[in-house]
């Protein structure tokens, strides 16, 4: 049996594909970016077909980069950003729409008009949920509305709904229409104790049962069909798939309770495992999967969800221009000893996780005529590292226990001073691991666990290895009136726009 594995990563802003070894080592990887499509305020779209394009690119271009073929993978895991709203005719797969990205807010005024009604609290015991355009249901609520013979087609059993994960796999194995757990606990129309689609949900939300894809476990269990991904020979099995968050969590190997992790892509992801006990939270974050293999019992996160972390760095470079390129941003920060009294809140579309505020919205506050744009690099760098903390400190009440190390991955963590700002923070030791891209490891270990090539949570926690660990260096003064005023600068971003 080949004893290599294959992970796509599908995410918000790029598409990746990894090959790794039974060491847990990278052999190949590539990725190309996609377009990014804002037609209004607050609408965020993707072109499904770019996406399914640049998947079939990248698993050729990194298996020609490493002479491999695709018959020397033993099975590739599939993950992929969450929420995302994805629409196609069933017959020919053609996209419906554009998909409606998670970042979206079109949908505030039906969930703020649900918020209010008698079900609110049905829908949120039922899902660990808030209710908030991020997730799928509100947006697809809204597409049965808005586009023009989508609601017929769907109740005509005629069209599919699916996160990005469904929208892949029903192409790559032409026409299984699947999800995983993980996924479709991202929707708010799945229960999270019985893992099925739930009928009240679905009436609430008005969506039509023909419409969804069959939920299964993350790995292991009858899988998610075979794909050839267009290339010649045999095609590989979909051993995995699971939502990007949910794959960092099993690609930094954490396995038991209270281990947790943070991911800093466009947004930030914080996880925290819960076990097979399902926590809820008291404090607003999410009580979400971890994942399920096989027969087993699915286990469960607490989550807190940051919409603008990476993306902040993005809106220097690409809107601003402070800064040419997003690596720049360390030197420039490190220039000034801190943020000289600046805050930035990056509430671009409302602040998530544990505020939940869609009438929020970015601001900067306490510019002197000494600030610089060195003191607002800073200020973009602290202000990743007090949402982590908003999250942190729910996660702690929610859990009743002190967080010991923050495990953290993604685009960011590559950032020295950021990463040292978390610890000093947090106040707690923050571990970055040799292999970055947990996401995709995450996914290739899920895929090599379904396939025999390891063999349960052991295996995968000695293939995990630190890179460098970050100690927190503030006095508790300098944390706690740093942190004061970053809750003041929250509080006064607060109410700005209409729900």
């Amino acid at each position: 049996m080949p004893e290599l594995v294959g992970a796509l990563d599908q995410g918000t802003t790029s598409t990746r594909f990894m090959v790794f070894d039974p060491e847990g080592r990278e052999l190949a990887r590539q990725q190309v970016e996609h377009r990014q499509l804002t037609p209004r305020p607050g609408w965020v779209e993707h072109d499904p077909a770019e996406i399914l394009e640049s998947t079939t690119e990248v698993v050729a271009k990194a298996l020609a980069k490493a002479s491999l073929r695709l018959a020397d993978l033993a099975g590739v895991g599939v993950t992929n950003q969450r929420e995302t709203t994805v629409l196609w005719e069933r017959k020919t797969g053609r996209p419906l729409a554009n998909a409606i990205v998670w970042q979206d807010t079109r949908s505030a005024g039906y969930m703020s008009a649900l918020q209010r009604s008698a079900r609110a609290r049905l829908v949120q015991d039922k899902t660990g949920l808030p209710l908030s355009t991020y997730f799928s249901a509100g947006k697809l609520a809204w597409a049965l509305e808005e586009i023009d013979g989508f609601r017929a087609a769907a109740h005509a059993g005629e069209a599919c709904f699916g996160t990005v994960d469904s929208w892949l796999v029903w192409n790559l194995t032409g026409g299984l229409h699947l999800t995983d757990v993980t996924n479709a606990s991202r929707t708010m129309l799945m229960n999270l104790q019985s893992l099925c689609w739930d009928e009240q949900l679905l009436e609430i939300f008005g969506v039509p049962r023909e419409l969804l894809a069959e939920i299964r476990p993350s790995w292991s269990g009858p899988g998610f069909g075979e794909a050839n991904f267009g290339l010649e020979g045999p095609a590989v099995p979909l051993a995995a798939v699971l939502g990007d968050q949910h794959a960092a969590l099993v690609g930094q190997a954490c396995f038991a309770p209270g281990e947790a992790k943070s991911t800093y892509g466009t947004g930030n992801f914080l996880l925290s495992n819960t076990g097979t006990s399902l926590v809820r939270s008291q404090n607003g974050l999410l009580s979400t999967l971890s994942y399920q293999a096989g027969g087993a019992p699915g286990c469960y996160a607490l989550e807190g969800s940051v919409a603008v972390t990476g993306a902040a760095v993005q809106w220097l470079r690409d809107q601003l221009g402070v800064i040419s390129s997003a690596a720049e941003i360390e030197a420039l920060a490190a220039q000034v000893p801190d943020a000289g009294g600046v805050y930035f809140v990056p509430a671009f579309s409302g602040l998530f996780a544990p505020y939940w505020r869609a009438d929020a919205r970015g601001a900067v506050f306490g510019l002197t005529r000494a600030a610089t744009k060195a003191h607002l690099a800073r200020a973009v760098l602290e202000a990743i590292c007090f949402q982590t903390r908003d999250v942190v400190l729910a996660m702690e009440a929610d859990m009743g226990r002190r967080l010991e190390v923050l495990k953290v991955d993604g685009g960011v963590s590559a950032n020295d001073l950021c990463m040292q700002l978390q610890a000093d923070i947090l106040g707690v030791p923050v571990s970055r691991p040799a292999v970055q891209e947990t996401t995709a490891l995450g996914a290739a270990f899920a895929a090599g666990s379904a396939v025999g090539l390891w063999q349960g949570p052991e295996d995968l926690r000695r293939l995990w290895q630190q890179e460098r660990k970050f100690e927190p260096t503030w006095s508790e003064d300098r944390r706690e009136a740093a942190y004061a005023g970053w809750k003041k600068a929250v509080e006064r971003s607060l109410g700005w726009a209409e729900a």
